[in-house]
């Protein structure tokens, strides 16, 4: 078992504990009859995302750099052959997904190359079966692998014109297209995108390996670099030693995998194939510092730390895990990329599920919390009131009604300012939902396609795309100020309840839209490096480019919105839930007492039986907080969070 494996399989078992303890905390919430809708289906989702957590890690090389042998290398040396077909020459013609989920089949799935000329992205097609080609895997054995994934690499020969339409570019010089061959024909893959399904240890774990063409296939199918490379959780850039980096290497590096900025987490560069320098000729210290000034030269020309820089010898390294050759595989230089692979992807990827589940479950048990304190003062104050009345005449028990009944009338009117602030929340809600919603989405990429198709020139074309981000950032902006309305119309009604009432209601959960900014803010900025450029608006035909356009940026933007559509509706109901569940408990509270003084006016030998009631509800749900502090806990346990820091909200509350 590799390095890499068994710190995946240990990230495996920490998911899997987290959702375990999750899953109490919402059995807990339902059997004691303490939680409420909008809390189940918060943990609900919660254990959904745990269940189905997938970490991808995308492969991306022009061809011959050896991208498939180091996939087999690192991720299937244990089944004694390749599983990736490895030759010379193109063997990966399209974005190729291995995964396994529970329940799966094992197959191979190909989306053929003429879905392209439908309006339709990949992602789109992925829930429609019948749109692929569907291989069943009879056997998981290598020999069985590598034949039926050797499809993946299936080519076809067609005109100039139908791979254009197709999105290929074609160029005659072969340097920024495909090349036609001497028959005028060029060729193209058979296969859009290929997914493989088999049970592999670490893919039945949560990984998805993405295996992506060279330059000419990549730049055909815009979705890969928008959407499935940016999220994809490490990035491993592949050269060759005997190469170098080239001119097609550095087009692939900006524009597909740095993306013009700042070296990002999980984006690791690979020099393959120093194997090439073992000639015999020179000793290990001369291999070295010829490997240490390539490193060098490709840190400089990709403007990154030599750091990020890691040479191997992947095909030396597979050879090494199936012979298993210590030596060998350390020569490989293999386990240096597996540690720097697990150290930039797991960490990054624990602390993001980490924290997510950490607030989820914080949030539900602070709103569950707060609802037992309510019910725990409300005893009390029940308990002392009747306390209070031992030895005490009739008449002063007519007056606690009287008082009883004289709050009961103020919370009352008090109820009137909470559904006028009901109201306005709705009205609120709804005109936050019109900006922020899919509608006017929808409305907005109408009015960009028809503008895009009327025009007539470049200038138009550039105007109305870049129209279509400024009216998104501006939905979002106008949607942040109803946001900010809401949340202190809420503080107010929660200040009021709390002083003229005595709730203990907490502050009004924040909400930004910061995330889908910045995500606008990277399309936009991925926009202008593959469409936005004189070059593409001035070659590209102009329903070519519209099409370009509305299948991979505004379905990204679309994706965006939906999110935050989900996040938006989440938030509203989970931001007025606290003010319901205490007005409700109040009122709850305010009739229990009100019939507990009515009994002992009726019937005074029963004021004892009650007191000792009260007393037993009170110790129950003492032993109920004591049960909900233990249980967060326990999630702050599964997920390695100290103590102190996961109990919280007891140590706050204890302090209060």
């Amino acid at each position: 078992m590799t390095n890499l494996t068994e710190q995946f399989s240990a990230y495996s078992r920490w998911r899997s504990n987290a959702g375990e303890a999750v899953a109490r905390l919402r059995t807990w919430l339902a059997r004691n009859d303490v939680g409420d809708a909008q809390s189940d289906l918060r943990l609900q989702y919660l254990l959904e995302r745990l269940q189905e957590d997938k970490l991808t890690v995308a492969f991306v090389a022009e061809f011959s750099r050896g991208k498939s042998e180091l996939i087999n290398a690192i991720f299937f040396g244990d089944h004694g052959d390749r599983i990736l077909p490895s030759s010379a020459g193109r063997t990966t013609m399209c974005p190729t997904e291995l995964q396994w989920s529970k329940g799966a089949t094992p197959e191979l799935r190909l989306l053929p190359i003429r879905t392209r000329t439908r309006q339709t992205p990949v992602s789109e097609l992925k829930r429609y079966r019948e749109e692929w080609v569907v291989e069943p895997l009879t056997s998981i054995e290598a020999a069985s692998l590598q034949q039926a994934l050797a499809r993946v690499g299936e080519t076809e020969r067609v005109s100039s014109l139908d791979a254009e339409a197709l999105g290929f570019a074609i160029d005659l010089a072969g340097e920024q297209g495909i090349k036609p061959g001497a028959d005028g024909l060029v060729e193209i893959p058979r296969w859009r995108h290929a997914v493989i399904q088999f049970p592999h240890p670490l893919l039945e774990q949560g990984l998805v390996v993405l295996d992506t063409p060279g330059l000419n296939a990549i730049g055909a199918e815009p979705e890969l670099t928008l959407s499935m490379l940016p999220n994809a959780h490490a990035v491993l850039f592949i050269l060759a030693a005997d190469t170098g980096v080239t001119q097609s290497d550095l087009a692939v590096w900006r524009n597909y995998v740095q993306g013009g900025g700042q070296r990002q987490r999980g984006r690791l560069v690979v020099l393959n194939k120093i194997d090439g320098l073992w000639d015999g000729l020179r000793d290990a210290a001369q291999i070295d510092l010829e490997i240490d000034r390539q490193v060098a030269s490709v840190a400089e020309t990709l403007g990154i730390d030599r750091g990020a820089v890691f040479p191997v010898s992947a095909q030396k390294g597979l050879v090494a895990r199936i012979q298993e050759d210590a030596a060998l595989l350390e020569r490989s230089r293999i386990p240096a990329l597996e540690r720097a692979l697990s150290d930039d992807l797991l960490p990054t990827k624990q602390e993001i599920v980490r924290d997510d589940t950490l607030a989820e479950t914080r949030e539900v048990a602070a709103k569950t919390r707060v609802l037992l304190e309510a019910r725990l003062a409300g005893l009390h104050e029940q308990l002392q009131e009747l306390t209070d009345l031992r030895g005490k005449n009739q008449s002063v028990i007519e007056y606690m009604m009287r008082k009883i009944r004289g709050e009961k009338e103020e919370f009352e009117q008090g109820l009137q300012k909470y559904y006028a602030v009901r109201s306005v929340f709705s009205n609120l809600t709804n005109s936050l939902l019109n900006h922020m919603g899919l509608d006017a989405l929808r409305d907005e990429t109408r009015r960009t396609r028809e503008a895009m198709l009327e025009s007539t020139f470049t200038r138009g074309l550039r105007e109305a795309m870049e129209g279509y981000f400024r009216t998104l950032r501006a939905n979002l902006q106008r949607s942040t100020s109803e946001i900010s309305e809401i949340t202190t119309m809420l503080e107010a009604m929660h200040r009021r309840f709390s002083v003229e009432h005595g709730l203990k209601l907490p502050a009004p959960e924040s909400f930004s839209t910061q995330r889908y900014e910045t995500e606008l803010d990277r399309l936009e900025a991925t926009f202008n490096r593959q469409i936005n450029t004189a070059l593409t608006l001035v070659t590209t035909e102009k329903h070519a480019l519209t099409q370009k356009f509305f299948e991979t940026v505004a379905m990204q933007a679309r994706r965006t919105f939906e999110v935050a559509n989900r996040d938006v509706e989440q938030w509203l109901r989970a931001v007025m839930a606290p003010l319901e569940t205490q007005v409700r408990e109040y009122q709850i509270q305010l009739k229990r007492r009100l019939e507990s003084v009515k009994r002992i006016h009726e019937a005074t030998d029963t004021l004892e039986n009650r007191v000792e009631e009260l007393k037993q509800g009170e110790a129950a749900v003492q032993a109920l907080i004591a049960e909900l502090d233990a249980l967060e806990a326990g999630v702050g346990t599964a997920l390695g969070v100290p103590a102190l820091q996961a109990g919280e909200g007891a140590s706050l509350r204890a302090a209060a």
